[in-house]
């Protein structure tokens, strides 16, 4: 898929996506098995070319994660991470085995900095391993990608040298990253020139980039380098990844359709699907998009200043340079309500993206009932809310049973009242708490005691109205290890506590995962 296409069309960028490799080492990001198979899925049926999937010597989890994608994506290529040492290769194609493209991304870093004091190797030790672990990798697949760590703090002549004997030794992929997002635009495109001036042998690879966000610069290097010659963009949905993220893939795709007058550059990936991989990484990563972002925020298309809407109704180019269907958004229309039958609601969610077996659908349908009860009217972003909240709900060792706050001025200190179901047995509690809210979380830590400490709580509406489902996020940190919780519900209490047990349930789940030191890239 990926070469033959990009063979035949000089101008065709691949798109190499690394939400859940790179995303997945956002603290608090991690991600189960099912989950990493849904937006895997996603990320296929969008057209994207590559797929990282994990670092397979990272965990046992890691490991099968990648192999269950191997096994089941067809379309797009399967990659795996390893470092430059013969047991994190083998790891690697061990795991992506089954795929029926697949590739092995191994790196080494090759900066003075990192070489001195994370590798304590020397340059020539650096070199011959470039060379050992690339060949070593051939022996596996003939898709081998090398990256050089920290590139854009490497010394220029070494890094060519690097590449030259990267691409002799077998590398069909040559990736640059931006590790530490430390670049400006103009001197990246210039690195990029100058590898290309440089090593002889440049033409028998694509050149890849990497690029973090940490001076918000990340898709503007990206987009600079394939400018210069890049044939491959490492980017994540919505920016996911470490520290300040990484170059967003909407935002890298839509610059190449919407400026296609100065980036006369295509790629594989149906837009359309943008905003379903956005909401479907948000909602099981608890990462919510900031209002203002790029193309998926909620007021990436909304119009509020007179002058604007003025010339909104005149003509929509006067301020959308792109249209809301473009990336498929559509227009939330209440279609939906109570007297609202199974097949409506069926094909409702067929309109919305989701293709889901007679067994979710009855149950989605249950609970949009329930809420239709509780809310006059329905929107599309609450049954998208109603369906991840209840895909995310599956398997869970914690469920709620019951909740009663009692609060207000005439109830202080605030009391809440809990049953869990915890594995099949019911427990019920009362505690109290300097708010709702706080009683609440104390209740459940009585019924489950643990050591996790709550380090964010965040609440926001789905829609609009004070009959909005609410949306809360919530993130604790145990043990060197953080987990997201996130739950949707009319009432803010509910969805709270349901957002705790969550992140809870995901702490039970979550295997110990010793990161090697050199993850990154």
């Amino acid at each position: 898929m990926t070469t033959a296409s990009t063979a035949t069309d000089k101008n065709r960028v691949i798109i190499f996506d690394t939400t859940l490799r790179d995303g997945e080492q956002s603290p608090g990001a991690s991600m189960n098995l099912e989950e990493k198979l849904r937006i895997a899925q996603t990320l296929e049926n969008m057209g994207v070319d590559v797929i990282e999937a994990g670092f397979p010597i990272a965990s046992v989890g890691d490991f099968e994660a990648v192999r269950e994608i191997s096994k089941t994506v067809k379309n797009s290529t399967v990659c795996g991470l390893a470092r430059a040492t013969k047991g994190d290769i083998e790891r690697c194609a061990e795991a992506i085995k089954p795929a029926e493209r697949a590739r092995i991304h191994t790196f080494i870093s090759t900066s003075p900095l990192h070489m001195k004091y994370k590798l304590q190797m020397d340059p020539e030790k650096v070199f011959e391993k470039v060379k050992e672990s690339v060949t070593y990798a051939r022996n596996f697949t003939d898709d081998v990608e090398w990256s050089a760590e920290d590139g854009s703090r490497t010394e220029r002549d070494f890094l060519a040298r690097c590449v030259e004997a990267a691409i002799a030794s077998g590398a069909t992929t040559i990736n640059i990253p931006d590790t530490v997002g430390y670049a400006l635009p103009h001197e990246f495109s210039d690195l990029i020139r100058f590898l290309y001036n440089t090593v002889p042998n440049i033409d028998k690879a694509i050149i890849s980039v990497h690029c973090h966000n940490d001076l918000g610069l990340a898709v503007a290097n990206s987009l600079a380098a394939v400018d210069a010659g890049a044939r491959q963009v490492e980017c994540t949905i919505n920016g996911l990844g470490e520290r300040a993220g990484n170059a967003a893939m909407e935002e890298v795709i839509m610059a190449l359709r919407t400026r296609a007058d100065l980036l006369p550059y295509t790629h594989g990936v149906q837009t359309e699907h943008i905003i379903k991989a956005s909401r479907l990484v948000s909602t099981i990563t608890g990462f919510t998009v900031q209002p203002n972002k790029a193309i998926v925020g909620k007021n990436a298309f909304a119009h509020e200043s007179g002058i604007h809407q003025d010339g909104m109704l005149k003509n929509a180019e006067t301020y959308e340079i792109m249209t809301p269907e473009s990336v498929g958004l559509t227009e939330s229309k209440l279609v939906m309500g109570k007297h609202s039958g199974r097949h409506a609601f069926k094909e409702k969610l067929k309109d919305l993206g989701y293709d889901l077996g007679d067994n979710a659908i009855n149950d989605a349908f249950v609970r949009f009932k329930e809420l239709a009860d509780k809310k006059k009217d329905v929107f599309d972003e609450d049954i998208v809310a109603l369906v991840d909240d209840e895909v995310l709900r599956t398997n869970d060792h914690i469920q709620l049973e019951k909740l009663e706050i009692l609060c207000g001025t005439e109830h202080q200190p605030p009391k809440a009242t809990l049953s869990l179901n915890v594995d099949g047995n019911v427990a019920e509690c009362a505690a109290t708490g300097s708010g709702p809210v706080d009683a609440a979380f104390n209740a459940i830590k009585e019924l489950v005691p643990h050591e996790a400490i709550l380090q964010l709580y965040q609440v926001h509406a789905v829609t609009n109205g004070t009959d909005a489902q609410a949306e809360v996020t919530v993130r604790l940190e145990e043990n060197g290890r953080t987990v997201n919780g996130q739950a949707a519900d009319t009432d803010t209490m509910v969805s709270s506590v349901k957002a705790y047990v969550n992140a809870l349930n995901k702490l039970i789940d979550k295997r110990e995962k010793t990161s090697p030191d050199a993850l990154s890239a």
